[in-house]
């Protein structure tokens, strides 16, 4: 486990969060590991594969993964980068609170049914104001606790979440569709180039991937994009060079692309977090 930095930002009596980082240079399944705790991961860099029994999940930006306590599994890495994530252990008495009953196994200790939920905008920019207030020592405790229960209800919410609801040969093609994508976030790819990267056309390309996220395929890869810009705004001075880094045709389409998603444009979130 040396490829992982471990930075822990919050313990409490009502939350444990840890940033995550692994430089996933070991491209093939990992040794099996454990959750000691039911945790909620939120993916914000990168993506890797969870293999959980038969059943595989991508982590990537757009997800909430659920690691169930007792649950063996194994991760990879089939693109490189290696990825970044914020992951949250809440107590069980509020999570239980806090987890729809359609989410959650019918067992005396809290499980989710599945191993990710899509996850909103609005959640996608919690988890990131979360995390860079706590890096940066900005948030007191207090705030901190009520923001990150706030995530947990809007990442579980029934408005705010989906659940995949294909069968997993469309699943799988719909994750290979997410690993060519995220092999290149700033590649402005045509509809034509993913299909031929997954090996269907670009009809039944669209017509599963709708199914599968509930989304169209390029507000996916939209959000992927806008939701790496969510961290590195952190570290740009210039939010125009940010926009050309991240493959954006212009500053005013990146603004607006971000304001759209998340509701207020990529300088009022800069100054929100520098303000905090």
């Amino acid at each position: 486990m040396t490829e992982l930095t471990v930075q822990a930002l919050l313990d409490t009596d009502t939350a444990r969060i840890r940033d995550v980082v692994c430089a996933g240079t070991c491209r093939h399944r990992s040794m099996g590991e454990c959750a000691g705790a039911t945790t909620l991961v939120f993916p914000y860099r990168g993506i890797y594969v969870r293999h959980l029994g038969r059943d595989e999940a991508v982590a990537e930006a757009n997800q909430v993964l659920f690691f169930n306590k007792g649950d063996e599994y194994s991760v990879s890495h089939p693109v490189t980068g290696g990825d970044a994530c914020l992951s949250i252990t809440v107590d069980e008495a509020l999570l239980q609170e806090l987890a729809p009953r359609e989410h959650v196994r019918d067992q005396s200790d809290l499980a989710f049914r599945h191993q990710r939920l899509r996850i909103d905008p609005r959640a996608q920019v919690l988890a990131a104001l979360l995390r860079h207030s706590l890096a940066q020592g900005a948030a007191e405790t207090l705030e901190a606790e009520a923001l990150t229960l706030t995530l947990i209800r809007r990442a579980l919410g029934e408005r705010t979440s989906h659940a995949p609801q294909a069968s997993i040969g469309h699943r799988k093609l719909v994750d290979r569709a997410k690993l060519a994508l995220s092999g290149d976030l700033t590649r402005r790819w045509t509809l034509a180039e993913i299909a031929g990267e997954v090996g269907v056309s670009p009809v039944y390309l669209t017509q599963v991937f709708q199914q599968v996220e509930a989304v169209p395929l390029y507000r996916y890869q939209l959000r992927l994009r806008l939701a790496r810009a969510l961290d590195l705004l952190g570290e740009y001075d210039d939010i125009t060079t940010l926009s050309m880094d991240l493959g954006f045709s212009s500053h005013s389409h990146f603004s607006a692309a971000f304001r759209q998603a998340y509701g207020r444009t990529p300088a009022e979130f800069q100054r929100s977090v520098r303000a905090r």
